[in-house]
């Protein structure tokens, strides 16, 4: 199933670096070389999945997962996968757009199946486009810089690396680099007083693997994310008890519902301080004496190896200036990033990234001026703050408009009114039943109308 390579492409062929081997870099390595290009792939792990590549062991991990005594700030665990994490969205409307995401026989085949699944399917798509002569497993990148020279008009790019095993460093000249890194690895952590000096058990949720460690403890989980529930109802089973602690006390019917059902789940606004006598209090004046406090708080995005010069920066999680998210004006089209939004049904989005990159490196497609990008995203920001968004939210789309506007760039296919419906049916599905929604569910018509769309039935693939 190797694409075939059109040979206008080859006499524009570029040296591209693809950094990550997960759902970004691998989409990303197959677009780039259908269109002509030479591609390396680096992935610091031993397999393809980035962060669907599950990694049991965390005990070298910092348990806040904080990178500062690490080498180039690089942390030792990538993956934030716990044991039992299971999918959050049907496995209906994940796939790439030539690659369904199907139910196979002797696996897991639940609509909303466990991590594992979702990282054999990656290696299928690796497998199905040849993608992994493409990629140097066990590589970490250290440096990534332009490359001193008298034409500035090319950029061309020095990127440094290193064999995890054997210690060697290698450092090659690329055409273009692709940041293809994931965002779910690095922790961002609140700031509480008292955090510094509390004496007790604290880890943020990266670390975070199986519930038996927390058997017949009192655990603080702070958070209301999906994971903060998961691992919450989790946590209850073993737990002595489970304070779950969020910014806003307004919370689904879903959630209600299973406080409601556990007794020794309680909920809790934002943390006011921790003290040294074990206490957590919370800002409406009740406390608990802790043993543990888990950090359900999501992730920052990092780039340790990335020297720009200033010009690429990460500002409470806003990474730019990117336009589109995807191209730093003053550095485009050499490099790019494929991955940064989030809330949006990823792969196809990643698919209609990597396109764009690779057809711009190759001419077909072209990029507004340095001017008119920049001004792009300085009006994108201003529409952000007027709207009253977070600078940390900057990266968050929940949009299928701003999917569909995207593709156009490319001529690549809007996201099928029943990837919508069943994305949304979903999500409204675990607002109201959080403990059953991945298994209980009433979209059985939809489901239909997706299984008899071309995505499923047109399995030339």
């Amino acid at each position: 199933m190797v694409s075939a390579i059109s040979e206008t492409s080859r006499s524009r062929s570029k040296k591209v670096c693809v950094i990550g081997a997960g759902p970004a870099g691998l989409v990303s390595a197959r677009e780039l070389r259908k269109e002509g290009h030479k591609v390396v792939v680096m992935e610091q792990n031993v397999d393809v999945g980035g962060q669907w590549l599950y990694q049991p062991n965390v005990e070298e991990e910092e348990p806040l997962g904080r990178s500062s005594g690490s080498i180039n700030g690089a942390l030792k665990v990538h993956s934030s996968i716990y044991s039992s994490l299971r999918l959050t969205s049907p496995r209906e409307i994940m796939g790439f757009s030539d690659f369904p995401f199907l139910a196979k026989k002797g696996r897991d085949m639940r609509r909303f199946p466990g991590h594992k699944e979702l990282w054999l399917y990656l290696k299928d798509f690796s497998e199905a486009f040849g993608l992994r002569e493409m990629i140097r497993f066990n590589v970490r990148v250290e440096f990534v810089g332009e490359e001193e020279k008298e034409n500035e008009d090319v950029k061309r790019w020095i990127v440094r690396s290193k064999e995890k095993l054997s210690g060697k460093v290698m450092e090659e000249i690329f055409d273009a680099v692709v940041v293809a890194t994931g965002h779910y690895s690095h922790p961002r952590l609140p700031s509480i007083k008292g955090m510094d000096s509390w004496k007790r058990k604290q880890i943020h949720s990266h670390v975070y693997r199986v519930p038996d460690p927390f058997r017949n403890e009192v655990v603080v989980v702070v958070g209301n994310s999906m994971s903060g529930q998961d691992i919450s109802m989790e946590l209850v089973e073993v737990a002595k008890e489970v304070h779950l602690s969020a910014k806003s006390l307004d919370i689904s019917s879903g959630l209600s519902k299973v406080i409601s059902k556990h007794p020794n789940l309680l909920f809790h606004p934002q943390i006011e301080s921790l003290e040294d006598d074990g206490r957590v209090i919370f800002v409406d004046g009740s406390w608990v004496v802790a043993d543990t406090i888990l950090y359900c708080t999501g992730y920052s995005y990092k780039f340790p190896f990335l020297e720009s010069k200033g010009r690429i920066e990460v500002d409470d999680d806003r990474v730019g200036p990117l336009f589109e998210h995807t191209f730093p004006p003053s550095l485009s089209p050499s490099l790019s990033f494929v991955g940064i939004p989030r809330k949006l049904i990823g792969f196809p989005f990643f698919e209609a990234q990597a396109i764009w990159i690779a057809q711009v490196l190759s001419g077909k497609s072209s990029l507004p001026s340095s001017d008119q990008m920049l001004q792009s995203v300085t009006d994108f920001y201003r529409s952000r703050d007027l709207a009253g968004v977070p600078k940390h939210n900057t990266h968050d789309i929940a949009d299928f408009t701003y999917c569909d506007k995207y593709a156009d760039y490319v001529g690549f296919p809007h996201l099928e009114e029943w990837r919508k419906l069943l994305c949304l049916s979903a999500l409204n599905n675990s607002q109201e039943n959080l403990e059953t929604y991945r298994d209980s569910w009433d979209d059985h018509e939809l489901l239909q109308e997706a299984l008899q769309s071309s995505h499923f039935t047109n399995l030339n693939c």
